[in-house]
């Protein structure tokens, strides 16, 4: 049997990353597949339903299965992460000729966040405002920009508008993942020495690649080995690694998800089963 992965295409890349990746598990002969997704409520659906085996999941992804899975006597696994999706943090950003010190100095502010489903972006800058005494709605103004909605900010345009409103003095701060931070700098979104960060988020985890309970076991511990044998010195690989982010295949873990699974129910994004509750939420 073929073991089929979920992908969400939230950029043409996806495509070659993935062809590239079955490519080099077919001449391994693992016979590997994938299917993509427009978003990725539908792909944790197909995860837990199998008609799947394996999802690459974003974190808010990752929290959604397994909540659907438990509550469907399922399990799934986060068999796999990329060396760079351990201990990230999100950063408050503010333009550097104001006098903004710490978050504060925000009170009474607008705030650029991401897409609404966003959790770099959005969901836990939120939960980290707001453990911070600044309640979004009360204490500060939450303006988002709701940019690839159903991608969990893989899509990361809401949090490169968020910069752009920074800069034109739309908002008082904005928040983004601290990668995108030094990525607006390279392309000139943030131009250097623009603008100055005033508070970090604890750090957590991002994507997995998530296994469900009813794929081949001989099967999923193949595609491990497989994975965590890549190499980014095989000219095959690299380039595939290079697209992804990623140097080496890690094994995945639980424990840097809290902070999200705090935000998500502090904003009732996902029920405890799962369901889908954030009332402006539409993949």
């Amino acid at each position: 049997m073929t073991f089929v992965l979920g992908s969400v295409a939230y950029d043409p890349k996806v495509v070659t990353i993935w062809a590239g990746f079955r490519s080099w598990l077919t001449d391994h002969d693992f016979d590997f597949d994938f299917v993509l997704y427009s978003n990725y409520e539908r792909q944790v659906e197909d995860l837990v339903e199998g008609r799947i085996d394996a999802a690459w999941n974003s974190p808010l992804a990752w929290i959604r299965a397994r909540r659907l899975a438990a509550a469907r006597n399922r399990e799934v696994t986060p068999l796999l992460m990329r060396d760079t999706d351990r201990d990230l943090t999100s950063i408050v950003v503010v333009r550097a000729d104001l006098p903004y010190q710490d978050v504060a100095d925000l009170k009474g502010e607008t705030v650029g966040v991401g897409a609404v489903d966003s959790p770099q972006g959005t969901l836990i800058p939120r939960s980290f405002l707001r453990a911070s005494g600044l309640r979004p709605g009360e204490d500060v103004t939450e303006r988002r920009f709701d940019v690839g909605v159903g991608l969990h900010g893989d899509h990361i345009g809401g949090e490169r508008d968020a910069a752009r409103a920074l800069m034109a003095g739309e908002v008082a701060a904005a928040c983004m993942i601290d990668a995108n931070h030094l990525l607006f700098g390279r392309e000139g979104t943030l131009p250097a020495g623009a603008t100055r960060i005033i508070a970090r988020t604890p750090p957590y985890d991002h994507c997995n690649l998530t296994v469900v309970d009813g794929a081949s076991r001989a099967d999923v511990a193949r595609l491990d080995a497989l994975l965590r044998s890549m190499s980014y010195a095989d000219p095959q690989v690299r380039p595939l690694f290079d697209l992804e982010g990623l140097t080496a295949w890690e094994p995945g873990r639980t424990s840097g998800y809290a902070s999200l699974e705090r935000a998500v129910d502090e904003a009732a994004f996902y029920g405890p089963d799962g369901a889908l509750t954030a009332a402006d939420y539409r993949p």
